[in-house]
């Protein structure tokens, strides 16, 4: 059974940072695209951050949506089959749930509806 869990959410001051991590059992993250994606309270889900698998071609190409792009950054740690988002110079408008989602995929894929598991979400919370 497959399980994904994120952590390191919270409440932090604009211009602060926050690191979250997604952790996975029942498979091993390094094969599948990863994504993180947020929701923010009456607005859809927005994909944030994307990373491929190390296991092709693309080896661990990202890309980012515009609005994080320069703040925020995708990686993986493969010996503890983890993907972190360091997010920093936090604002406001990224307040959210943040989800790790595995694609069934190996190269980077932006449209949630092609993520096959997807974590219980973080809240991430940047208020003064």
């Amino acid at each position: 059974q497959v399980q994904l869990v994120e952590s390191g959410g919270g409440l932090v001051q604009p211009g602060g940072s926050l690191r979250l991590s997604c952790a996975a059992s029942g498979l091993t993250l390094d094969y599948y695209a990863i994504g993180w994606f947020r929701q923010a309270p009456g607005k859809e889900r927005e994909g944030v951050s994307f990373i491929s698998s190390s296991d092709n071609s693309d080896d661990g190409s990202t890309r980012y949506a515009d609005s994080v792009k320069g703040r925020f950054t995708i990686s993986r740690d493969k010996a503890k089959n983890l993907v972190y988002l360091q997010m920093n110079s936090l604002q406001p408008g990224d307040t959210a749930v943040y989800y790790c989602a595995v694609a069934d995929s190996s190269i980077v894929v932006v449209s949630p509806f092609l993520y096959t598991y997807w974590g219980q979400g973080a809240q991430v919370t940047v208020s003064s």
